[in-house]
C-alpha cells in the first residue's frame, strides 16, 4: 500500500560526514589529552623535587625539564598534583579517556555512574594520602594536606582515621547494598550453586527415571486429547530465531496477528534446534487487525503562524516614519566635558629606583634565610604605588611557611603594611606586595583618556586607577546598586567618591544619569554645584541641589522612594524587568507617553 506522507528532509551525506569527522577528531583529541596527562603526572612523580623550582619559568629557553613533556609536563603535574588533589589527578587523566570513548561511541563505560566514582575518589584519595604521609610529599597535594591539617587540627588522629574509613565503608555499603540480609542471601545462592553442581556429577537413580518416563506418558496422553489439522500453522514446526531464541511463528497472509504480552504458548523442543508448538487446553486469544489498503492516509504538520500585535504594527510604523527615539534631542546643544578640564601631570612613566629595589630583595632573601626558607629565584614588578616581589620557593618548602611571615617581612622592610599571594593565580610564584616609598602619580586624566575606558560598553562604567601591573581598573557601578567605602583618615575614600563621578560625567548624557547628593561635612561635594541644571536632582521646594542639612535629607529619601515605586509601576505595566530593557523598549516606540511611559 502506498501511503502520501510528507517527511522532514534528511541531513545529506556529506553533513553526516562532516559529524561523523568531528566526532572522530574531538574523541581522539580527548584520548590524546589523557594520554599525555596521565604520562606527565609519572614524569612529575619521579622529578618533581628538581623540576618545582622551575615554576613559572615556561618561556625561559635556557631552562631545561626532566619531565617526559618538557615544561608542558611540569605544567601540568604542577596545576593538578602539587597544587591541587596529589596522586587523584590521574583520575582526572581517567575522566578524559572516558570522555573520549563516549564520544567515539565506545560506550565500554556508564557515563554518570563513572562520574560518580571518580569525583568520590577525587574528594577521599588526598586525604588519605595526607593523613598516611603526613603531609610529605606531593601525593596528598595542597587540598589533601589542608584538610587532612583541618581535620587533624579539629578532631584529632584518630577523629581523622575515622572519617576516612567510615566515609570509605559507607561508599561500598551504598554502592554494593551491603547489609547482613544481601550477604547472607549472596553465601546462600553460593552454596545452592556449588551442591548443584555436585548433584548434576552424580548418577540417576532408577526412581528417577522412573519420574521422568511418567511424566512423558502424561505428556503424549494430553497431545492426543487436543488435534490440529495440518493446513494451521500452529502444528508446524518453527525454526528457533538465531538472535532473540525465539520461534519464528508464521503469519496468515490476508491477516495481520497481534499477540499481546499475557498471552502464553507452551513449546516443546526437538532434536533439530527447531520447536514443535503444541498448544495447552487454554487456548490464546488473538487480536485481528483487517488491512485498509483503500484508505490514503495523509500526515501533515502545523506551520508556525507568526501573530503580530497591533501595538507592535504601530510601533514599526512609528519607527520606519520617525526613527528610534533619541533621549539626548531633549538636551540637543548639550556638549559633554572635555578631557581640557583636567589637569595634565605631564609624563607619568613609574621611574625606577634601584637603590630601593636592591634593599628590599635582599632584606626579604635574608628574613626568609633565617627561618630557612630557601628562594631559589626572585623577580620585582614595579607598579605605580606598590612593587610585587615574585619569589619561588625551593624545593620542598611549604607556602603556608611564608604566609606566616608576613608581619616579620613587613616590620624588617620598614613598611606600613604588605600582602602575601600565595600562591599567584596562574603562577608557581609567591607574591609580596611592598609599597614603594616614592609612588608615582595616577592622573584622572590618563585613565580617562585610555581606551579602554572611551570604548567601554559599560551601563555606569567607572575608572579607579591602574594595577600594579600597570592596567587601567575599571569596574560597572550598575552591577554594585548598594556600595559602601570604608577606610581610615587618608586612605583615599573622597578621591574613591570622585573618581567615581567624573567618570560618569564623562560617559553619561544629562538625559540618562541625575545624581542626588548628600554632603555632611559640607565641602566634599561642593565642587559640583556648577552642573545643578544638568545633573543635579533637587526637590522643588529645595534651596540647594546639594543637601548638606542632615534633617533636610528626610524628605529627599521619600520623595525617591515614591519615585522608585512609580517607575516599578510603569515597569510592571511595561513587562519589563528593568530600567535598561524599558529604555530600550521606549526607544523603540513600543510604549505610549499617553499612559504614563516615560
Amino acid at each position: 500500500m502506498e501511503k502520501d506522507i510528507k517527511k522532514s528532509p534528511a541531513k545529506t551525506a556529506e553533513q553526516n560526514k562532516t559529524l561523523s569527522k568531528l566526532r572522530i577528531f574531538f574523541g581522539i583529541l580527548f584520548l590524546l589529552i589523557s594520554v599525555v596527562s596521565a604520562l606527565s603526572f609519572v614524569s612529575y612523580l619521579m622529578n618533581w623535587k628538581a623540576d618545582q623550582s622551575q615554576a613559572g619559568t615556561m618561556l625561559d629557553k635556557e631552562i631545561q625539564s626532566s619531565n617526559i613533556f618538557g615544561k608542558i609536563g611540569d605544567w601540568l603535574g604542577n596545576i593538578f598534583i602539587f597544587d591541587s588533589i596529589g596522586i587523584a589527578a590521574f583520575i582526572v587523566a581517567f575522566l578524559f579517556f572516558v570522555v573520549g570513548l563516549i564520544i567515539l561511541k565506545k560506550n565500554y563505560f556508564k557515563p554518570w555512574k563513572t562520574v560518580g566514582h571518580s569525583l568520590f575518589f577525587i574528594c577521599w584519595l588526598p586525604i588519605f594520602m595526607g593523613a598516611v604521609t603526613k603531609g610529605e610529599g606531593v601525593l596528598s597535594g595542597v587540598y589533601g594536606y589542608q584538610i587532612m591539617d583541618f581535620l587533624n587540627s579539629i578532631i584529632g588522629t584518630a577523629g581523622l582515621w575515622l572519617v576516612i574509613v567510615v566515609s570509605i565503608a559507607l561508599y561500598f555499603i551504598l554502592e554494593f547494598n551491603l547489609n547482613p540480609t544481601n550477604i547472607k542471601s549472596k553465601l546462600n545462592n553460593l552454596n545452592d550453586n556449588t551442591v548443584g553442581k555436585v548433584k548434576g556429577m552424580m548418577p540417576r537413580s532408577e526412581k528417577s527415571f522412573e519420574a521422568d518416563e511418567e511424566l512423558d506418558e502424561v505428556a503424549d496422553s494430553e497431545e492426543e486429547k487436543i488435534t490440529v489439522s495440518e493446513s494451521s500453522p500452529l502444528s508446524k514446526k518453527v525454526t528457533k530465531d538465531p538472535i532473540t531464541g525465539l520461534p519464528d511463528i508464521p503469519i496468515n497472509q490476508d491477516l495481520e496477528t497481534i499477540v499481546t504480552p499475557n498471552q502464553t504458548s507452551f513449546y516443546e523442543s526437538t532434536e533439530n534446534n527447531s520447536v514443535t508448538l503444541s498448544p495447552t487446553p487454554s487456548v490464546p486469544i488473538v487480536d485481528i487487525v483487517p488491512k485498509t489498503d483503500d484508505i490514503n492516509f495523509k500526515v501533515e504538520v502545523a506551520k508556525t503562524v507568526d501573530i503580530v500585535d497591533e501595538s507592535d504594527r504601530a510601533s514599526q510604523e512609528l519607527v520606519d516614519k520617525h526613527g528610534f527615539y533619541d533621549h539626548k534631542l531633549d538636551l540637543a546643544k548639550f556638549q559633554m566635558p572635555t578631557l581640557d578640564l583636567l589637569r595634565d601631570y605631564g609624563n607619568e612613566e613609574i621611574s625606577v629606583n634601584k637603590e630601593e629595589l636592591e634593599e628590599n630583595k635582599n632584606k626579604i632573601v635574608g628574613l626568609l634565610k633565617n627561618f630557612n626558607v630557601g628562594i631559589s629565584e626572585i623577580k620585582a614588578t614595579i607598579g605605580p604605588t606598590v612593587t610585587l616581589y615574585e619569589i619561588v620557593p625551593e624545593a620542598g618548602i611549604r607556602v603556608a611557611s611564608i604566609k606566616k611571615l608576613q608581619d616579620d617581612i613587613a616590620l624588617n622592610l620598614s613598611a606600613l603594611g604588605i600582602r602575601i599571594i600565595a600562591p599567584m593565580p596562574g603562577k608557581g610564584t609567591i607574591g609580596i606586595e611592598v609599597p614603594r616609598k616614592n609612588p608615582s602619580m595616577v592622573s584622572m586624566r590618563s585613565v580617562i583618556a585610555s581606551q579602554k575606558f572611551q570604548n567601554s560598553d559599560m551601563d555606569l562604567p567607572v575608572v579607579f586607577g591602574k594595577t600594579i601591573s600597570n592596567e587601567i581598573f575599571m569596574a560597572d557601578l550598575a552591577k554594585m546598586p548598594h556600595l559602601l567605602m570604608a577606610g581610615a583618615t587618608g586612605q583615599g575614600k573622597s578621591v574613591g567618591i570622585n573618581a567615581i563621578l567624573t567618570s560618569l560625567l564623562y560617559k553619561k548624557h544629562p538625559s540618562e544619569l541625575k545624581f542626588v547628593m548628600v554632603d555632611p561635612k559640607k565641602v566634599e561635594l561642593s565642587l559640583y554645584s556648577k552642573i545643578e541644571r544638568h545633573y543635579l536632582a533637587k526637590l522643588p521646594d529645595g534651596e540647594d541641589a546639594i543637601i548638606t542639612d542632615t534633617h533636610k535629607v528626610i524628605n529627599t529619601l521619600n520623595s525617591l522612594c515614591i519615585e522608585m515605586d512609580q517607575r516599578y509601576d510603569l515597569l510592571k505595566n511595561a513587562f519589563c524587568k528593568n530600567i535598561k530593557e524599558y529604555n530600550k523598549k521606549f526607544s523603540e516606540r513600543k510604549l505610549n507617553p499617553e499612559n504614563g511611559h516615560r
